[in-house]
């Protein structure tokens, strides 16, 4: 999923229909406030931003809904990109800073970048939710499993039998 934020109707325009040429899913706002009203937080996407615009600019949204634990991957466009906001925007976490007019590729590649990052931040979570899924005991096999410790040396360490060890061993498979 894209999230457009941009005050120009005629940039979300551009954007939408070429971003739509390539069947990415896209969502567009107006402005910082309609998308913090309306961003479906359950769906996480590519944040795309326009750097200036009336009363929020795009590193304060991003910073905004950082806040609020939205972290996805964010590429701030603008036209009035300048050393300073640009040195901003990374130090803020954003993905990419792209000047208007954007190249197609350049938007695309910036887009694949940021779409990896988010695989990554969800094979992390995943990761997480199945480690708080396991128990203590499955949790001290796997702790010694990354050490290098075979079935029997676990067994031995955590005085259970060589059987319950591979139990545990196939349920963390």
């Amino acid at each position: 999923m894209i999230y457009l934020i941009d005050d120009d109707p005629a940039v979300r325009e551009a954007l939408s229909l070429l971003l739509q040429t390539y069947d990415l899913a896209l969502t567009c706002y107006s402005s910082p406030a309609d998308c913090l009203a309306h961003l479906d937080r359950q769906r996480p996407g590519v944040l795309i931003m326009d750097l200036r615009m009336p009363l929020m600019s795009g590193l304060q949204l991003h910073e905004q809904l950082q806040a609020q634990g939205v972290d996805w991957p964010a590429i701030v466009i603008t036209g009035h990109g300048d050393l300073h906001s640009c040195r901003r925007a990374f130090k803020a976490g954003v993905t990419d800073f792209l000047t208007k007019p954007i190249e197609e590729q350049t938007l695309l590649k910036a887009i694949e970048s940021a779409q990896a990052i988010l695989a990554q931040q969800a094979e992390r979570n995943e990761a997480r939710q199945a480690l708080q899924a396991l128990t203590e005991r499955e949790r001290e096999v796997l702790e010694l499993i990354t050490k290098g410790l075979g079935s029997k040396e676990i067994a031995s360490a955590l005085d259970i039998s060589v059987r319950t060890v591979d139990t545990h061993r196939a349920k963390l498979a």
